[in-house]
């Protein structure tokens, strides 16, 4: 598998250090958020993320990068939201909530392992505009199943489009970095 795991490992890197700062600085306030407000919250970064790709001008100074990395931490969020449920106060420490995120990061890179062993590593072929909007039509789809109250007939629950979505931008980080060499 090429060198993916580690190069997985080099972008979650990254972004871990960003979450447990961020943690310093604000705590887990964002134990309060329901899961559908963490899917707006990464729903704004890919679609910012698009308007870039296409184009649009930018008047803040985030980067899609930036944008990655936080559709990276809010879908790591969510998945640690959907284990412990959502907290009405803040209620973890730096050291817990990062045990956290290692275990739910943990679990999302085996899953990668696996479609990537199944799929023969097909996203390094794609473009990072596609897996945009990739992550945009997995958001649409948690959103669907949101209003549907949480209730599927065949489809996959949200976390494992959390999970999709948390992969994809791992890839889009890749491939980034790769077009830099």
């Amino acid at each position: 598998m090429s060198n993916t795991s580690q190069e997985f490992d080099d972008v979650i890197k990254k972004c871990r250090q960003l979450f447990t700062k961020k943690m310093s600085d604000y705590g887990s306030a964002w134990r309060i958020l329901r899961l559908p407000s963490l899917t707006d919250q990464i729903f704004i970064k890919a679609q910012r993320i698009r308007s870039l790709q296409d184009g649009k001008p930018q008047k803040v100074a985030d980067d899609i990068e930036g944008e990655f990395i936080g559709i990276i931490n809010y879908s790591a969020m969510a998945l640690i939201q959907i284990k412990k449920g959502v907290a009405q106060q803040p209620d973890l420490d730096v050291e817990d909530a990062t045990k956290l995120y290692d275990q739910v990061v943990k679990e999302t890179k085996q899953l990668m392992e696996n479609k990537n062993h199944d799929y023969g590593e097909a996203w390094r072929d794609m473009r990072v505009s596609s897996l945009t909007d990739l992550i945009l039509q997995k958001l649409l789809r948690v959103k669907q199943i949101e209003n549907n109250k949480g209730q599927t007939r065949v489809s996959e629950g949200v976390d494992a489009n959390y999970q999709d979505m948390l992969n994809y931008a791992v890839f889009a980080l890749i491939l980034m970095e790769e077009s830099k060499k």
